[in-house]
């Protein structure tokens, strides 16, 4: 497989540094650290703080900036950030109003974010988390207890962001948290693996007539294997699923991300939309805003995930609040 890379032990921090090169006008980095800040720290408001291992960009460090996230710490590729580089983004962007950890659920970002908390919370930094569990294909994986954290985690950012930067405290922040994580649901599904530079190798092996449904986004096994079919087969496929596991019904707002996992070209994710919108429609569920694109990726997979969000009028204001983010530019 080809990759356009010089070192593959120095992916993580040269990419660090090609995207502060273009981006320096917004984000900044912790030295030493693979932490990427945002450039201006707005004084008074609580800090947030997400991350986890590299190669889902723009995921998480494109979503630093205004509106969204103050620090976000990469791991290496596909590898848990260690808790004291969690602890030094606490330290680096926390203010009297507290730090709110953003954290998908995977058992190493799990331990070693809440580890760092403690560490920060023993030197008088006020310091809580979430844990976003949107994936409803497995409960427990290869690498969690309970369901796993996804794209869906990227509305989490916009909704919890917004409404850190109107000021919101950092118990009101969490219980909004909560409300988004228990509204927002996910499920994805993928026709290739990636290639991990790291270890030279695939994620997984698949017959060239078979997709992998429900998989992770590290390329942990889904639920089953099948033949592929069309794509307005596999879009019904994953929202059947979405809604046993979610409490969207007629008549309700939903916001929808259609998310590509690194190599799905646009063509392919604007046809799976114009499922989604056809069966939303035919269920009278009102659709109040569409993302469509790369936002949480697994380096270059081809696949894709759903993402459905049931939204109340708190959370649509905070969705439409403007943000200014790489991954995420003016939404």
């Amino acid at each position: 497989m080809k990759k356009i890379l010089n070192n593959v032990d120095n992916i993580v921090d040269e990419m660090l540094i090609g995207m502060i090169d273009a981006h320096g006008n917004l984000l900044d980095r912790v030295e030493g650290r693979n932490i990427i800040i945002r450039k201006e720290k707005k004084v008074g408001k609580v800090a947030l703080i997400s991350g986890g291992g590299s190669g889902h960009e723009p995921a998480h460090a494109g979503y630093v900036g205004r509106g969204m996230l103050d620090a976000a710490v990469c791991g290496q590729i596909f590898s848990s950030p260690g808790a004291d580089e969690v602890y030094d983004a606490i330290k680096a962007v926390a203010t009297d109003a507290g730090v709110l950890l953003i954290i998908k659920n995977y058992s190493g970002d799990v331990m070693n974010f809440e580890m760092a908390a403690e560490l920060a919370t023993a030197d008088g930094i006020k310091v809580d988390k979430i844990v976003v569990d949107d994936d409803v294909a497995v409960e427990d994986s290869t690498y969690t207890v309970g369901r796993r954290g996804i794209a869906g985690t990227v509305f989490v950012h916009k909704i919890v962001g917004a409404a850190a930067e109107k000021g919101y405290s950092l118990e009101k922040l969490k219980t909004l948290g909560e409300k988004v994580i228990h509204n927002v649901k996910t499920m994805g599904m993928s026709l290739e693996p990636c290639f991990v530079p790291t270890t030279g190798k695939k994620s997984f092996d698949i017959a060239p007539d078979e997709v992998e449904i429900g998989l992770g986004i590290h390329g942990e096994p889904g639920t089953h294997r099948e033949k592929i079919k069309t794509a307005e087969v596999h879009v019904k496929q994953l929202l059947d699923e979405i809604f046993k596991n979610s409490e969207i019904k007629l008549e309700d707002d939903v916001a929808v991300m259609v998310n590509g996992l690194g190599a799905t070209t646009l063509i392919e994710l604007y046809i799976a939309n114009k499922t989604v919108k056809e069966v939303l429609d035919k269920k009278e569920i009102k659709i109040y805003k569409t993302l469509v694109g790369n936002f949480m990726t697994s380096i270059d997979m081809e696949g894709f995930s759903i993402s459905l969000l049931k939204l109340d009028n708190e959370m649509k204001e905070l969705l439409d609040a403007q943000s200014d983010t790489v991954g995420m530019k003016n939404l």
